[in-house]
């Protein structure tokens, strides 16, 4: 039976990939100085999540400040030719200066409540430095693109009054810019930075205390015991394990260099190329970002955005996903078909019963969570509740598993659960009581402090994994601040609306270009929030219902993760597999161009996505229609079904998909017939093929 954790390579295989910028390698007093900011960055957001204790400026404030903090000390000013074992005197200063800037609302908020709209000359030089040390960290973690992008609305708030008049603007001083940007909730501590200063880092956190209590070892069992026998079975556990690994990651870079790790090697192992094994698994870790119930970053700002329950956000995401998932499944499918590559002998494959067996309280934090937030509980106190619950399990293995009697351990869980359950009916209080003793029985027994350095990682993992994140949302804060000070979002608007009048289709590929454009240089959140903030009003013009139209943005900024030339998740995958970056992009595109009907279906049909006036009936149909449109196109993508296909019966099928992509009865019929004729004349072939040989 093999064993996932054996097959896992060296962690140096993805050295090579640094996501974000090029970290410090750090020892002694300088690292130590490190982890302990970093857990007073968890501990300072986790006492906000449980208690609230400061106004929502402040805490967005103070947010920026530890992101700044923590982004100067760990990632230098140039990734090559600097020293990365050591902190220079300048970014000790950065570190501070950001920090202490980030107290300033703080310090001065009921003066900077009172002076509103007429800031100091304080205030300009502050606000003025605070901007420039964003832009400077962004630039540090993110690269250059998004510094670029937000740089050039900046010109544009600053001299926008000198273009021409079909983009001009009535001019605006430096004053105003600054008191935009910094002072309210406009700028850099907007919407986006709200939500990464609440519900972004607990759900990251959240994500990162399951990974560390052995959650992708687990994923890893049920896919392999699941699939790992069947044809193509490696690429199919890809699929699999990254689809489960996206429901507690919503970072499709994280996900490709965890689960990755053990997929692309034993993929590569059963005669897939090295460019077809990392494409799969960057294909499969970029639908995390949609997979609920812990989505991406950019799930809970469209969920601010809209001012909508969250569990609103999933509900919409939920089948989307899942056709996402199907469509890689299949892909795989048919390239395992095609190539003639068979499974891992059954025999040496993990029983998933066992797995789950063994595990089972993993999956309890993931449960809760579900059920809270379709419950009507806010997505902050389910994180929560699924933090606390996560290190209450954790620690509770560590002292079951030295309990030598069954019975006490079966009382020893019952108490535990009671104990969780409590936290509904009485509060934070003694969850804490609750942790702080498991902590100190910990510390009596065999493997206890590893079990308490499990949790500090945790901590300290979160607050790195929040630092892009909160960064790309407090820089994008830019692009909102302008584009609310300007108006300038009605002209591309107008634009659209202009184009809409002769063809919606016409309006969704404009908008899904931009997205794929914008994608090739910014993340899936500044992309999300550009794009949505200017094609997203315009589509509800068009009729097309508001939650469908940021779906339909949030889809094809994942896309764009993929699409070279710039396709984070190929670089990542490239470090594993050992190929060529831009090869993986291609082929990772290709693998989920199938993926790309399901947008435009969820726009001409919203029931796929559950909005609208929607029943079980007709989402049934649509997601029926978009299977067999998805099986369709993945045949022609391929170039095989059950046996090759000619060029023309290719065409014929991509026809026939497109057939079904437009909710028109008509249109519905023709691809029905179309498809049916399809699978006629294939299983014929198929079964004439054997007498032609």
């Amino acid at each position: 039976m093999i064993d996932p954790l054996h097959h896992i390579p060296d962690q140096t295989l993805a050295e090579e990939f640094q996501e974000h910028g090029a970290q410090r390698k750090l020892g002694g007093a300088a690292l130590k100085v490190l982890i302990a900011l970093a857990l007073c960055f968890s501990t300072y957001q986790l006492i906000v999540a449980a208690f609230h204790p400061l106004s929502s400026l402040v805490i967005r404030s103070l947010h920026v400040g530890f992101l700044l903090m923590i982004t100067f000390l760990l990632y230098p000013a140039v990734k090559h030719g600097g020293k990365l074992d050591s902190i220079p005197w300048y970014d000790w200063l950065l570190a501070a200066g950001g920090f202490a800037l980030g107290t300033y609302h703080w310090i001065f908020e009921a003066d900077l409540i009172q002076r509103a709209g007429d800031p100091t000359t304080a205030d300009l030089v502050v606000g003025t430095i605070m901007v420039v040390m964003v832009f400077e960290a962004a630039r540090r973690i993110l690269g250059l693109a998004l510094p670029i992008v937000c740089g050039s609305f900046l010109l544009y708030g600053m001299f926008g009054q000198y273009l021409p008049d079909a983009i001009a603007h009535r001019g605006f001083g430096f004053d105003q810019i600054v008191s935009q940007l910094y002072t309210g909730t406009e700028g850099i501590f907007g919407l986006p930075t709200m939500v990464s200063a609440t519900y972004i880092f607990l759900f990251i956190l959240f994500g990162a205390f399951l990974e560390h209590a052995g959650m992708i070892n687990l994923f890893n069992s049920i896919a392999l015991g699941l699939v790992g026998h069947a044809k193509g079975g490696p690429a199919k556990v890809a699929v699999i394990s990254s689809g489960f690994m996206g429901t507690i990651s919503g970072s499709g870079v994280a996900n490709v260099l965890t689960v990755g790790q053990f997929t692309i090697p034993l993929m590569k192992r059963f005669g897939y190329t090295s460019v077809f094994a990392g494409a799969v698994e960057a294909t499969a870790s970029m639908g995390g970002q949609i997979m609920p119930p812990v989505m991406g970053a950019v799930a809970f700002i469209m969920a601010e955005t809209l001012n909508v329950p969250y569990v609103e956000i999933v509900k919409a995401a939920v089948i989307p996903a899942i056709l996402y998932y199907v469509t890689a499944f299949w892909m795989v499918h048919l390239e395992a078909g095609r190539a003639g590559l068979t499974g891992l002998p059954k025999d040496q494959c993990p029983s998933p019963w066992k797995a789950l067996k063994e595990n089972w309280y993993l999956i309890l934090p993931l449960a809760a969570l579900v059920a809270m937030l379709f419950h009507g509980f806010t997505p902050m106190f389910a994180g929560l509740t699924g933090l606390a619950l996560t290190a209450i399990l954790i620690l509770g293995a560590a002292l079951a598993a030295r309990m030598s009697n069954k019975a006490f351990r079966y009382v020893f869980w019952f108490g535990l659960g009671l104990a969780a359950a409590s936290f509904m009916e009485w509060g934070i209080y003694p969850i804490i009581a609750i942790i702080f003793v498991l902590s100190l029985l910990c510390l009596k027994v065999e493997g206890g402090k590893k079990t308490l350095g499990s949790i500090r990682s945790s901590l300290v993992d979160g607050a790195k994994q929040a630092l892009p994140v909160g960064l790309a949302c407090s820089i994008v804060g830019v692009i909102i601040g302008v584009l609310t000070l300007t108006g300038a979002a009605s002209s591309f608007a107008g634009f659209i609306l202009e184009i809409g009048k002769t063809s919606l289709f016409l309006s969704l590929f404009l908008t899904m270009v931009v997205c794929l454009i914008l994608g090739m240089g910014i993340p899936t959140i500044p992309n999300y929030i550009i794009t949505s903030s200017i094609a997203a009003p315009a589509l509800l013009n068009l009729g097309v219902p508001l939650i469908v139209s940021h779906m339909f943005v949030f889809y094809f900024g994942i896309m764009a993760d993929l699409t070279p030339p710039v396709a984070l998740a190929a670089f990542a995958a490239a470090s594993i597999a050992k190929a060529s970056p831009m090869k993986i992009g291609w082929k990772a595109t290709h693998i989920a161009i199938a993926g790309f009907v399901i947008p435009y279906m969820g726009v001409y049909d919203p029931a796929l996505m559950l909005q609208g006036n929607w029943t079980v009936l007709s989402a049934a149909y649509i997601v029926i229609k978009a299977l067999l449109a998805i099986i369709l196109w993945g045949g022609a993508a391929v170039g095989f079904m059950w046996t090759p296909l000619k060029l023309i019966e290719r065409v014929y099928v991509t026809i026939a998909a497109l057939m079904l992509v437009v909710a028109y009865p008509l249109t519905d019929e023709i691809g029905f017939a179309m498809a049916l004729l399809f699978f006629a004349w294939h299983a014929w072939q198929k079964r004439r093929l054997p007498a032609v040989a």
